[in-house]
């Protein structure tokens, strides 16, 4: 397992009953995940909110102090604006601190010279926190995601790093539409990333539904790597996506360009009992 056990400023207190007990910087908040269907810990801490699901869909918070509208929390050199948002989310995925470790790992490995700096895409790429991660270590990005909100809140996270003045494109589109854009300018990146949802909709209303489009994404995406290509990442939130399933389909698109491909499950420690909170899972390929 692709295990994230490096944060200070992020835990899974507990996990069970169909929730997570977490703490962000000193704010604890109880969410809902699927994945712990074994019972809570008696002792489990108290909580500040509470998202509690509506039985037609969606939900709320529960408050049991008020919380500041947002806050920091940091995972090394890099800072995260986290928020209760009302679909439960915090605006941060820490699991993906696993994925951020490697790529940078990749990126300064390969060593570029400054008048050719490693280019990477981000796609699906939320808040940004791969896009910071990778600008950290020296990359030029380009951040693709098709919500107009969170590549804003993108922009705020590049800014909160120290990393304002970084070589970072963000771009309000479709996943696909963005590729093909791309093959057509001629451009080719050095690490393409992508966490796509199950489904989801573009910003001109194109249907994404992960069984039939990935595969079709991560093909085209493959014609925009450049010759000293050194990564491609998926990852998948997808519960019926085993991580054979991204082995494969790396294996068939990456075909004849060598490398290494491997694939797992995600997680975070939890505090309890040495338990582990499984959080999807990733594709890589490393050249």
């Amino acid at each position: 397992m692709y295990l994230a056990d490096q944060w200070k400023d992020f835990a899974v207190l507990d996990a069970g009953g169909g929730n997570k007990l977490e703490r962000w910087g000193s704010v604890t908040l109880l969410r809902p995940d699927p994945q712990a269907v074994w019972p809570m810990g008696k002792d489990a801490p108290g909580v500040d909110a509470h998202y509690l699901r509506s039985s037609s869909g969606g939900g709320h918070w529960e408050y049991a102090r008020r919380l500041p509208e947002s806050w920091t929390i940091r995972y090394g050199a890099l800072s995260f604006i986290v928020r209760p948002t009302g679909f439960k989310h915090t605006g941060l995925f820490p699991e993906q601190a696993v994925n951020w470790d490697w790529m940078q790992g990749v990126v300064r490995r390969a060593n570029f010279p400054k008048e050719r700096p490693f280019r990477a895409l981000n796609l699906f790429a939320y808040t940004g926190g791969a896009t910071c991660a990778l600008a950290a270590a020296g990359a030029e990005a380009v951040h693709v995601d098709a919500a107009k909100g969170m590549v804003a809140w993108a922009k705020d996270n590049l800014s909160a790093s120290g990393l304002a003045d970084a070589p970072v494109r963000f771009i309000v589109d479709d996943a696909m539409k963005f590729v093909l854009r791309e093959q057509r300018r001629g451009r080719l990146y050095d690490g393409i990333l992508m966490d796509p949802p199950s489904y989801g909709r573009g910003p001109s209303g194109e249907m994404w539904k992960i069984e039939n489009d990935l595969y079709p994404l991560v093909a085209e995406c493959v014609k925009l790597l450049s010759p000293e290509a050194r990564f491609f990442l998926i990852n998948s939130y997808t519960t019926g996506l085993a991580p054979s399933v991204l082995t494969s389909v790396l294996k068939v698109a990456l075909h004849g360009r060598g490398g290494r491909i491997e694939a797992d499950e995600v997680g975070l420690p939890i505090a309890r009992g040495g338990l582990v909170l499984p959080c999807g899972a990733s594709g890589r390929w490393e050249i």
